[in-house]
């Protein structure tokens, strides 16, 4: 297929993007071209704060909440199928919303939205740390998803259309590397609330921080939106896509519970990608659709959207089993499988600090292909530590290197996405970037769980048939099959027999580990190649 070839856009390009670094004196109208303003350092500071804050009480999900996970299903006695619904109803509500979100934000205001989806998201908040079963906290996780949707896109575009070209380079630079700061506290903070007090904290630990976001919102970020924006929104698209990527993940799910063959499984995954595809047909339909597929034919957005579909889908299905191997197999407490995520972080933050001086030196795709191609080398590499691994020679070094090679690619990536679109459709582009990262994730999190569940019950099963059981306990412990290395051991057990047991839950769980990390090896590295082939050297 040939791509249009409509890169760079006339508005924007990347030697005026970088050239100067930030002159904090001048802001771009989100609906018009450069416009002279008086310095105001402090709605400059204030914004950065905004979107920086918001960014990570957004994401922090991804990382406190996954280390709360085993404790979650100790403390509700759930099964895998349930703890990926309590991520997956977070995910499915925020990367189906999060057009929508951004295009609310165009036509209504900016900071109206970001507020308001704050204020959604600090309830569901105070509601999750309340919920008193699991069924409500998946609920509450939806709603959660819901205030996500407004306040993720709303970073970034109030990012945008507060700075101007030369000064929007550097910011993202640093809102990717200090909301990444922040995000690093987020795992140890969990597993520190996890282990002194509850993993319920995990979730009430975002009401004081939703307070100090609105406090900053309002002491000093100015409104932004698109004057030209269309005022009709496209509600039958957000249906139609919500039902359908609901669909999708319902049946992978399940899957696990019930296996393909039922109509409870393949009926909801059939009716979802048909809804998917009406979405799709409705896009190209709407007056005023939620997606715009005319942004498409610009190969740079289109290239780095697929590229980050598939790095976030790699990071998200990997790193989502991760916490259950350090806790339930290593044996590692919340704090410290929380601590071991920090090299990850922390190389992410460092690396995506000189985003803007690096594709200013060495184009946008050189650094989008090796960063993509280093973090596959990082995601093979945990595969290697075993049921009895230390963290040094173990975890670290595949951690380390995925944080290297994300750090590398993921600011430049954001650049080039928010570069292809004129400064008034900053929402919209950033609802789709931010879109497929949340898809990707909920994607990522259903098919890998399809792929641990299949290994590990294969390698569990034959390891079982060495161990003397009678028919009772092995029924029993065929039916905790669904808690993987969460199984409980019947207590009836001897000694014996309960450590074979736990010995072929911990190894057939690594067993699953290796083959979904070398998938994300794989996938990484299609990220690499789609950068390489549709990612031109430079703007």
């Amino acid at each position: 297929m040939l791509w249009p070839r409509l890169w760079p856009p006339p508005a924007t390009s990347a030697s005026r993007l970088f050239r100067k670094g930030p002159t904090w004196f001048r802001v771009i109208a989100p609906n018009s071209s450069k416009a002279a303003v008086k310095p105001n350092r402090f709605a400059d500071i204030c914004v950065l704060a905004a979107t920086v804050t918001g960014s990570s009480l957004a994401i922090i999900d991804a990382t406190a909440v996954n280390v709360a996970l085993p404790a979650i299903q100790k403390g509700f006695d759930a099964d895998i199928t349930a703890l990926q619904w309590v991520v997956e109803s977070y995910a499915l509500f925020l990367g189906a919303l999060i057009l929508i979100g951004g295009v609310l934000g165009d036509h209504l205001g900016r900071k109206r939205l970001f507020a308001i989806g704050v204020v959604i998201f600090a309830v569901a908040s105070a509601w999750c740390g309340l919920a008193a079963d699991i069924p409500q906290l998946i609920i509450a996780r939806a709603v959660q998803g819901v205030g996500a949707a407004l306040v993720v896109p709303g970073s970034l575009a109030l990012l945008s259309a507060h700075f101007s070209e030369e000064q929007r380079g550097r910011a993202i630079g640093q809102w990717a590397s200090f909301t990444t700061l922040a995000i690093a506290l987020g795992p140890v903070l969990g597993g520190v609330l996890v282990d002194v007090a509850s993993w319920r904290w995990v979730f009430f630990i975002n009401l004081p921080l939703s307070v100090f976001l609105l406090i900053v919102l309002y002491a000093g970020v100015p409104e932004s939106r698109d004057e030209s924006a269309a005022r009709k929104l496209d509600i039958l698209g957000a249906i139609l896509i919500t039902l359908g990527l609901g669909g999708i993940v319902f049946g992978l799910l399940e899957s696990s519970r019930l296996g393909f063959a039922e109509s409870a499984v393949w009926a909801p995954l059939i009716a979802g990608i048909v809804l998917t595809g009406f979405f799709i047909l409705r896009q190209k339909m709407a007056a005023s659709p939620m997606m715009p597929l005319a942004l498409f034919r610009s190969r740079a957005f289109s290239g780095a959207n697929i590229m980050t579909f598939f790095l976030y889908g790699a990071m998200s299905g990997s790193l989502f089993f991760l916490p259950f191997n350090l806790m339930q197999v290593q044996g590692w407490s919340a704090t410290l499988a929380g601590a071991a995520l920090l090299p990850l972080i922390l190389a992410i933050a460092i690396f995506s600090l000189g985003a803007g001086q690096v594709v200013a030196r060495f184009g946008q795709r050189a650094p989008l292909v090796v960063g993509a191609g280093i973090a596959a080398i990082g995601f093979a590499l945990l595969a290697l530590p075993g049921a009895d691994s230390a963290y040094w020679f173990g975890f670290f070094p595949g951690l380390a290197v995925i944080g290297l090679g994300l750090g590398i690619a993921v600011a430049p990536l954001t650049i080039v996405v928010m570069a292809a679109v004129a400064p008034n459709r900053a929402g919209l582009a950033s609802g789709v970037n931010n879109s497929a990262s949340r898809v990707a994730m909920l994607m990522a999190v259903a098919i890998f769980g399809v792929v641990m569940f299949e290994v590990y019950s294969a390698n569990f099963e034959t390891a079982l048939q060495s161990v003397p059981l009678d028919p009772e306990n092995r029924a029993l412990i065929g039916a905790r099959m669904v808690e993987l290395a969460g199984m409980k051991i019947p207590a009836a057990l001897d000694q014996h027999s309960a450590d074979l047991v736990r010995g072929a839950v911990n190894d057939s769980f690594v067993a699953g580990f290796r083959v979904i990390a070398l998938i994300a090896a794989g996938i990484a590295l299609l990220s690499a190649f789609t950068a390489a082939v549709t990612i031109p050297p430079r703007a």
